[in-house]
Order: structure tokens, then C-alpha cells, then sequence
């Protein structure tokens, strides 16, 4: 068993933490790095966890390893208390970033923005609004995604809650197949009930839910669902981990490789973005740990695709 166990790891080959120190916060979380064909871009969450306040970050570098420059954060003409964890895309010479208003509690909407220069913003409509009294009661950590030639965002979605929110992944399709909607709700995509390494809606020490999620199209077209879960057992501060999962359609079902980057020690990481390049599997993520203070900071971590491919294969 511990055989078989060992080969589905996912080996990643490098792994570089932290990327950089912010300078004025003590947080960056959810990163979500673009290419514009001449320059990397990232934009994530910028903050502090201790009251939950955050901005909008962004950063650029030459080279997906850095060295990373941090610009002034991005202004939004957007209303809400929870502003952060923005999903960005670059095609045909514009940024399209989908970003939530609220997480720690119901409501919410998935703002969508453009940009020309990844610096300048306009706000256009929201791409997707809350459902109240439904299991879309919330939404947030909305990321876009080209599958088939169609456009795709995958979010969290959750209940109403007394305790934490319980999100599971939800995913919807633009019907005019461009950046602009309308968008269709093709509806849950990944369960809690699904996954043996998350804990349970009926754990007396639940932590949270499925959230962070993206969907990578591979060169097979196997559909790669990147997210976070956390762990059943465990302090907190120790159980959110990444992990994979595979499927033959975008709508799954979902058969997870579980957690693929180890912390190193008392620590965790979570909210990710896969990059595919030159054959090669790039996981830009955000991670805390006893060198940072338990401060969230960016990893960046790489590995041989085919080695990836080979083991997602086997859980087919």
C-alpha cells in the first residue's frame, strides 16, 4: 500500500520559498502570476490575516522566478468587505481579472475588470452574483480558464452558516465563449464528500472548506483541477494543503492525487495557480511556515509535466 502510495507522489524537482518579502504588509496570499508576452505579472491579496484586511497586489518580474518588483496595489471601483484573490487571464492584449467582494460571509458577487496595461482598471459587470437561500448563498475565489476553446470560471460557493463557511467548487461557462458572458452556472463540480484528505462538514474542529480552485486543460486534455483543502487531523495553522485532481470532462467526476507540496515542517501552504511552460509544471503558491514568522508568503515550485501526467494517469 505504501508502495502504491509513493507512486502517485508528485515530485516536484525545485522549490524556491519564499519568492519575496513584501514591503509594507504582513501577508501575500492567493497568487495568480500572468504572462503578457513580454513581462510576468502577479496579482494576489495583500494584507494581514489578523483582522482580515486586504488589497490588491501586483507585482512584475522578466522571469517567473523573479527577481519580483511590487507596484502601488490596484484600485477598484468595487464595493464590498472582502476585495481580494483576484483571477487574471491575458488574451489578445487585455487582462481580464474576476475578483470576489466578500468570503467570511454570504452574499457576494465575481466583479470582472480589463486592463491594457495591468496597471489601469476599468470595472465592468459583475460576471456572476450570489444565489441567496441556495447553496451559492456565498461566492468567491473566482479563477478564469480557456477548456475546448470555451471559457470557463471556477469559484467556491457555500451555504448559509453559523459557524465557518463550507464551500465546494463550483464552475460556470460563458455562452458567448468570450471574457464578457453572459455566464451559465454549470453547477457543483467537487463535493466535500469527495475527498478523504478534507475534513468533513461534520468535524467538531472543521476549519474551512474547498476553496482556491483552478482548472488547467493538459496536453492530453485531461482536465486538471489545482485547489485547497484541509487536512482532518491536525493544530490549525498546519492543515491546508494543495492538491490535484484529474478528470476526462470538465464537469468530473474528480479522482484526487491528494496533497502534492509538503510544508517542511509546522507549517501549511494553499491558494495556487499551475503554470504549463516548456513541458514543465510551475506551482506558484502561497505557503507559511516557522521562517516567515507563519506569515504567508509565495513559493514557487516546478516539475517534469510528463512525471506529472504519468502519475495522474494511473488514478484513471
Amino acid at each position: 500500500m505504501q508502495d502504491q502510495a509513493d507512486a502517485m507522489k508528485i515530485v516536484f524537482e525545485t522549490n524556491v520559498f519564499p519568492l519575496f518579502h513584501p514591503e509594507c504588509v504582513d501577508d501575500i496570499k492567493d497568487p495568480c502570476p500572468v504572462f503578457d508576452g513580454t513581462l510576468w505579472h502577479v496579482f494576489g491579496s495583500s494584507g494581514t490575516v489578523t483582522s482580515e484586511t486586504w488589497r490588491i497586489l501586483h507585482a512584475t518580474a522578466p522571469d517567473l522566478s523573479g527577481p519580483w518588483t511590487e507596484h502601488e496595489v490596484v484600485n477598484l471601483a468595487v464595493n464590498g468587505s472582502g476585495v481580494a484573490a483576484p483571477g487574471v487571464i491575458f488574451e489578445c492584449g487585455v487582462f481580464h481579472m474576476f475578483i470576489q467582494t466578500e468570503f467570511m460571509k454570504s452574499g457576494g458577487r465575481c466583479e470582472h475588470a480589463v486592463s491594457n496595461d495591468g496597471f489601469h482598471w476599468v470595472v465592468l459587470s459583475p460576471a456572476l452574483m450570489s444565489v441567496p437561500d441556495s447553496d451559492e448563498d456565498g461566492i468567491y475565489d473566482p479563477h478564469p480558464a480557456i477548456v475546448g476553446g470555451k471559457r470557463y470560471i471556477v469559484y467556491s460557493g457555500m451555504p448559509k452558516f453559523t459557524r465557518v463557511p463550507q464551500p465546494d467548487i463550483y464552475l460556470a461557462r460563458s455562452m458567448s465563449d468570450s471574457w464578457f458572458g453572459p455566464w451559465k452556472r454549470v453547477g457543483k463540480i467537487l463535493d466535500h464528500a469527495e475527498l478523504l484528505h478534507h475534513n468533513s462538514r461534520e468535524d467538531p474542529d472543521y476549519e474551512w472548506g474547498l476553496e482556491g480552485a483552478q482548472i488547467v486543460e493538459l496536453p492530453g486534455g485531461q482536465i486538471l483541477l489545482n485547489a485547497t483543502c484541509f487536512l482532518p487531523q491536525g493544530s490549525r495553522g498546519s492543515r491546508q494543503r494543495v492538491f490535484f485532481a484529474i478528470a476526462d470532462d470538465i464537469k468530473g467526476p474528480y479522482v484526487s492525487v491528494g496533497p502534492v507540496l509538503d510544508p517542511g515542517g509546522l507549517g501549511e501552504n494553499g491558494h495556487s495557480t499551475v503554470i504549463l511552460q516548456d513541458r514543465r509544471l510551475a506551482l506558484f503558491y502561497q505557503g507559511r511556515v516557522e521562517a516567515t514568522n507563519h506569515r504567508w508568503r509565495y513559493g514557487l515550485a516546478k516539475c517534469s509535466l510528463d512525471l506529472v501526467a504519468k502519475r495522474l494517469n494511473r488514478l484513471r
